[in-house]
């Protein structure tokens, strides 16, 4: 409740209803996962289906929002611990599992957003292009290493309702993953999901005056 009170001071209670309402599948739980979550949680998001496979480690601490004493844990369940804390009143399934060819397809069918935010560019690709001509909002991210230059982190339209954000040349075969770009476009990620949201319900109560 005491979170509710926070965003009822930005958003009316319609806004929040509806932003409750929506699901939103989350492919990956590290730097852009973990980072793109909280963002959505902070912006009145409460329903996720998280999936990751991996644990936390040392070296994600420098971009990832994890801490020293969830090391070790599944990345799902450390994110979910990490997301209650902001707002306990989350609908969330964690689902620890690699995401395959065979049944990439089957995980976002029931969620309304499916963000890509996983690190093999072939996973990357097998999840936009399952999705993307689904009519689902689908943001997806390529090319975010490195530093400096943050104006270089682009949203493109690629038609419909698919979105990428990034360079699409910066990977980190040649540059580092770092916090301020990493963190950047996760925050790219979340605004692009609460602008479309937001704006459908504009556009449906205009065609309803």
């Amino acid at each position: 409740m005491i979170f509710r009170t926070a965003l009822e001071q930005y958003l009316s209670p319609e806004q929040l209803s509806v932003l409750g309402s929506v699901k939103i599948g989350i492919a990956g739980a590290g730097g852009l996962g973990s980072n793109c979550s909280v963002c959505l949680v902070r912006s009145g998001f409460r329903r996720f289906r998280i999936i990751d496979y991996d644990c936390v480690e040392p070296g994600n601490l420098n971009r990832q929002f994890f801490f020293p004493d969830q090391i070790g844990m599944p990345k799902v369940d450390a994110l979910a611990q990490t997301l209650r804390r902001i707002e306990p009143d989350l609908e969330l399934e964690l689902i620890r599992q690699k995401i395959t060819a065979e049944d990439a397809g089957g995980w976002f069918q029931d969620c309304d957003v499916v963000l890509e935010c996983v690190d093999v560019a072939a996973t990357k690709a097998l999840l936009v292009e399952q999705y993307a001509p689904t009519g689902k909002l689908v943001v997806a991210v390529s090319g975010i290493a490195g530093w400096g230059e943050s104006d270089r982190l682009r949203v493109r339209n690629r038609g419909g309702n698919l979105y990428l954000i990034g360079d699409e040349t910066s990977g980190v075969d040649r540059l580092p993953p770092l916090a301020p770009l990493v963190t950047a476009a996760a925050a790219k990620q979340a605004d692009i999901v609460l602008a479309h949201i937001l704006d459908r319900l504009e556009d449906k109560k205009g065609r309803g005056r």
